[in-house]
């Protein structure tokens, strides 16, 4: 053995589809595995990566130190303009980056292994199923991070092997009963399996991802066991699962120069946490429906209104929509900022995790996306739930009747209505003061507590993590083996 020379490391490389709820969580996850001496190669389309790398400096296609690890940043040449008319259409650039990936990919694994480090497992997040091809063609071990809930993974399984009946055109209203949850209504359902959503490409990427759930030797999910405890333990019995969240929470690591490595695409110093240092205790509202959600403009002069009416201080990130999307960019009411005065930040972006966690912050009115939620219930934050589509309805219905820290003020794109600024007034209040704020701040700080336990030493998420490092690395030293014997 001794000529073999020093064994090659221990290389996942992982690939994420190129939206910034896909890219954070799983390069939190290579951030474990690197922390735990994994050699981790993250790679997402170019298109998306030139924009990581303008937020985020340090981002090398050399392997950068990361805990006992290693981590680089080995991008897929995409090609795709965004400029162009062509460049906002997801369904053609979906079928663009499997054809470009499918192609380009092997080559790139091809690459490491003559470089002596060849790729002991892929991980993949879901949109991009044929990465689980790449995998088999190559031989390769691989795994999934499920970016959603167990909920939302047990509604495309079923809905996939038709275990129970799901809405249909000849039944738009039908409920929907799986084990382990509670009913669900029609528009409580991911909206993507609804017979009147228009999203027929990621419902088809995401359904492509479950039929190819015999591929993949393990499927990773950034939630954690206790928080949906029944509903995991029935599918741990269906599908290969280990629960590894919340990937935010596990302990922080950064670079030798400094820096910790981000999946934003955008950053900025404008004095936030300067502006949430000068609020006292719970007093503020985070308004944020992440990175794709655009509201009309009727919505969001409602929205103003109704806090600007509450009395509450409010943090509110307000986006310019991307160029190309036909979306006319939103603006406050005239005067708006005037009335407000020293109560209101409107900002384009913000470090949502530390905003999250301090102490002038009485709940988060959200878009309920699985990042946020994550997020909130693992910082003790109650929530005004607002969801549009996805995976958000649901998250929507477990935050208020399930995790309890919630309240909903709307029921998504189905209920096709703007939320009159009564409404909005009305909300913010209940979730900001009086029992109801108090009940939900109480369950909140349970789940806080119980995210903690997760992934500290000895926790679930924490256990989970290292059994699965462990079958990587039992698998890549059988499989060195099975090489070194046939040579």
């Amino acid at each position: 053995m001794g000529s073999q020379g020093k064994m090659p490391p221990t290389h996942v490389f992982m690939v994420s589809f190129p939206g910034q709820g896909h890219v954070n969580p799983l390069l939190r996850l290579g951030k474990g595995l690197a922390a735990k001496g994994i050699f981790v190669t993250f790679s997402t389309a170019e298109s998306y990566g030139a924009q990581m790398r303008k937020a985020n400096k340090n981002l090398s296609d050399e392997p950068t130190p990361y805990g006992s690890g290693m981590i680089r940043f080995k991008f897929i040449d995409d090609g795709w303009d965004y400029s162009k008319p062509e460049g906002n259409d997801l369904d053609l650039y979906m079928q663009h980056l499997e054809s470009v990936g499918k192609q380009l990919l092997p080559q790139m694994i091809e690459e490491d292994e003559k470089r002596g480090r060849p790729v002991s497992c892929l991980i993949n997040n879901p949109f991009i199923p044929w990465v689980s091809d790449v995998a088999v063609t190559l031989g390769i071990p691989s795994a999934v991070l499920w970016v959603q809930s167990a909920a939302s993974f047990s509604c495309y399984y079923h809905y996939l092997h038709k275990l129970t009946s799901f809405p249909t055109e000849s039944n738009p209203n039908r409920q929907v009963q799986l084990p382990g949850m509670p009913l669900l209504k029609h528009d409580e359902v991911p909206s993507f399996l609804h017979p009147a959503s228009h999203y027929t490409m990621l419902k088809k990427a995401i359904l492509g991802q479950f039929e190819k759930l015999s591929s993949p030797f393990c499927i990773l999910m950034d939630t954690f066991q206790e928080l949906e405890y029944e509903l995991v333990d029935h599918l741990s019995k269906i599908c290969p699962i280990k629960t590894v969240g919340p990937l935010f929470k596990h302990p922080k690591l950064i670079s030798p120069n400094g820096d910790d490595f981000r999946g934003d695409y955008l950053t900025s110093d404008n004095g936030i946490m300067q502006w949430l240092e000068s609020k006292s205790s719970s007093s503020v509202v985070y308004i944020s429906f992440g990175s794709i959600v655009i509201l009309k403009q009727e919505q969001i002069d409602e929205l103003a209104y109704g806090l600007l009416n509450s009395g509450v201080n409010f943090l509110w990130v307000l986006k310019e929509p991307s160029a190309g999307t036909g979306y006319l960019p939103v603006k406050l009411p005239d005067g708006f900022l005037d009335k407000a005065e020293d109560r209101a930040k409107i900002v384009q972006w913000c470090p949502q995790e530390q905003v999250l966690a301090h102490p002038s912050l009485a709940c988060f009115l959200t878009h309920c996306g699985w990042n946020s939620t994550m997020e909130a219930i693992s910082t003790g934050t109650p929530i005004i739930a607002f969801p549009q589509w996805g995976d958000q309805v649901l998250d929507a219905k477990y935050l208020v009747d399930v995790f309890k820290v919630g309240i909903l003020l709307c029921r998504g794109e189905a209920e096709n209505r703007i939320i009159p600024r009564e409404e909005v007034e009305k909300c913010v209040r209940e979730a900001t003061r009086g029992a109801k704020a108090a009940e939900m701040k109480e369950n909140a700080l349970k789940w806080k507590k119980t995210a903690e336990d997760a992934v500290a030493e000895g926790g679930s998420s924490q256990q989970n993590l290292q059994a699965f490092i462990d079958d990587i690395v039992t698998k890549c030293t059988a499989e060195k083996f099975k090489k070194a014997s046939l040579q």
